[in-house]
């Protein structure tokens, strides 16, 4: 199981990367691996902005569709538009190319609701 650590996590197995005032949001291999092949995703329009927890889009696989919730208070900056053809992206390299959004979060954004690798890895074992 891929848990890089220079990433953060929620309880949803969604994986944050923060860089400065913007963060890079996907899912973790975890997730990719429970939920199997994925088919089609649906992310929100740029500039739509989101508080913590709320629904962002929705990821479809053969097994079953799951809701994908926003980890911290943001606006979309970006989307991966090369998953719309190439969902399998995410399964393929969920940390990488699988990316799903990028947001702009406010400097005092509160992140101590996010788990760091090893209490990550705890969760999932």
């Amino acid at each position: 199981m891929n848990i890089p650590k220079n990433l953060l996590y929620t309880l949803e197995h969604e994986w944050v990367k923060i860089e400065g005032n913007t963060a890079t949001i996907g899912i973790t291999d975890f997730a990719q691996g429970e939920l199997g092949d994925i088919i089609f995703l649906e992310f929100p329009d740029l500039g739509a902005v989101f508080n913590v927890g709320d629904i962002f889009g929705t990821i479809e696989a053969v097994k079953t569709v799951s809701d994908l919730y926003m980890p911290l208070e943001g606006k979309i900056v970006e989307v991966n538009n090369i998953l719309n053809d190439n969902p399998e992206k995410v399964n393929e390299d969920p940390y990488g190319k699988g990316w799903m959004v990028k947001i702009i979060i406010d400097e005092n954004a509160i992140k101590n609701q996010l788990l760091n690798s090893k209490k990550y890895n705890q969760l999932i074992t």
